[in-house]
């Protein structure tokens, strides 16, 4: 069990060191920089490249969301949850400080630019509102999870799994980065509201609760749908 959570740690920092890094330090960099695509990108081949790291040791969740989603599906135990969950947010915190001290690092950083921090109404990249944002976290973590549980099914092609996340991660974030900067998974936007504190603190009680509901209900959804619901 120590070495799941710590597998999962591990992918969880650098799934936000990989992805927020690239949002805050490429993102805009003067005429080269990476842009919404290049993020979105980011964000979806940290999960690849974990997924083939660490999936056969811990599964590779490195989201609460995933975690609560796979038990509502029946593929985890209720028992392995929590430790899961707290393990995942403390891997998000370490990739948010990591980022922290490299940015920082550059004359002019201020860490009122948000650090990638996830956000609502002034503080959304498109100015979109509270019910906007959780429509779009909530769907967003829904067709996340659908993806998942069909992709890892025994009947599916478990070998292609991790590619197939980690597009779908990708499109999540080409769509929805505008509304929110894209979060569908708590322990990603808890990271950088730590170190912001503020306005990304308030806002964060969405990022979670849009997210875990929107797993939850995928993970019964999905367990309905499926050719063997006990897979």
């Amino acid at each position: 069990m120590l070495k799941k959570l710590i597998a999962e740690l591990i992918g969880t920092f650098w799934l936000v060191l990989g992805g927020c890094g690239s949002a805050v330090i490429s993102a805009a960099f003067p005429d080269v920089g990476i842009g919404l695509l290049g993020v979105a990108f980011a964000f979806g081949l940290t999960v690849v490249t974990m997924a083939y790291s660490i999936g056969h040791i811990s599964g590779c969740h490195l989201n609460p969301a995933v975690t609560l989603g796979l038990w509502s599906g029946g593929r985890f135990p209720a028992s392995e949850v929590i430790p899961y969950i707290i393990a995942q947010v403390l891997g998000g915190i370490a990739g948010a400080y990591v980022l922290y001290c490299i940015a920082s690092g550059q004359p002019g950083f201020d860490l009122a630019g948000g650090l990638a921090s996830n956000g609502y109404g002034d503080h959304s990249p498109g100015g979109y509102n509270l019910i906007s944002a959780f429509l779009s976290e909530f769907v967003m973590t829904f067709m996340f999870l659908i993806v998942i549980l069909g992709a890892t099914h025994k009947l599916a092609t478990p070998a292609n799994a991790g590619l197939a996340i980690g597009l779908a991660l990708t499109l999540i974030h080409l769509i929805s980065i505008p509304v929110t900067n894209t979060s569908v998974n708590p322990a990603r936007s808890t990271g950088p509201a730590v170190l912001v504190g503020d306005w990304a603190l308030s806002q964060l009680w969405l990022f979670w609760v849009a997210p875990l509901l929107g797993a939850l209900i995928a993970g019964w959804v999905y367990n309905w749908l499926s050719p063997n619901p006990d897979d």
